[in-house]
Parts: C-alpha cells; sequence; structure tokens
C-alpha cells in the first residue's frame, strides 16, 4: 500500500469515529453500547479531535493541491499507537463494564487504529531503508 492510500485510509478511520460523536456525542455512545456521558462535553471533544485529524490526514493527502502540509505519516503512527494503545490498555485490565457491543465496537476500533499504525509504522521505515 502506498502513502497516498494509507494517508487516505487513516482519514477514512479518523473522520468515520469523529463526526458520529462530534455532532451526536450521546446518541453515538449509546449506540456503540460504550459509556454515555451525562453531557456530551467529552464525547464531542474527542470526535473533534478525530475529525481534525482526519482532516489534517486529507490536508497532506491532497497536499498538492492545496499548498501546505498537514498531519504526515510520522504524525499519524504516533497519535495512532497513543490512542489505540491506551484503548486497548482499558479494555485488557478490565475496568470497563460494557455490554457485550460496546466491548466488541472498542477491540474494532483498537484493532483497526493500532493496525492502520503498524502498516504506516512498517511503510515508513521500508522508505527510509531505500
Amino acid at each position: 500500500m502506498n502513502k497516498h492510500m494509507l494517508l487516505l485510509a487513516d482519514a477514512a478511520i479518523n473522520l468515520a469515529l469523529g463526526l458520529p460523536l462530534l455532532f451526536v456525542p450521546k446518541g453515538t455512545a449509546a449506540l456503540l453500547g460504550i459509556p454515555v456521558p451525562e453531557v456530551g462535553f467529552y464525547a464531542s471533544i474527542l470526535g473533534a479531535v478525530l475529525t481534525g485529524i482526519g482532516l489534517a490526514l486529507l490536508v497532506e493527502y491532497y497536499h498538492g493541491r492545496f499548498k501546505v502540509t498537514g498531519l504526515g505519516l510520522g504524525g499519524a503512527v504516533a497519535i495512532n499507537l497513543c490512542g489505540g494503545g491506551a484503548l486497548a490498555i482499558w479494555l485488557l485490565n478490565g475496568a470497563l463494564v460494557l455490554p457485550t457491543r460496546g466491548n466488541v465496537f472498542l477491540w474494532i476500533v483498537a484493532v483497526a487504529v493500532l493496525g492502520i499504525s503498524l502498516v504506516e509504522a512498517a511503510h515508513l521505515l521500508a522508505r527510509q531503508r531505500r
């Protein structure tokens, strides 16, 4: 997979996670079976951060058209490893009491985010070796 496809895939993952949380934080959390906040503040802030990361990746994808840089693969790897790793730790330590669908959804998120970051890291390492 080339750099541009990785940027696009990572942007799609971030936007798919971020936009629903940004615009419908409590409803999205309830639908997914993850903890529903009393106030949608933290869920919407998380959605805004994920949406911003997705948009930054799209700016990088369309780099030549915008004449600016966005979030490159190195930054995406750092963010994804941090976020996906923290989520996996929460899931592994058993402190979250979730319905099955919430547990499954969060594991899918952790695996997707960590997986794309590993593919991106491998791409960066292979490119540096050339």
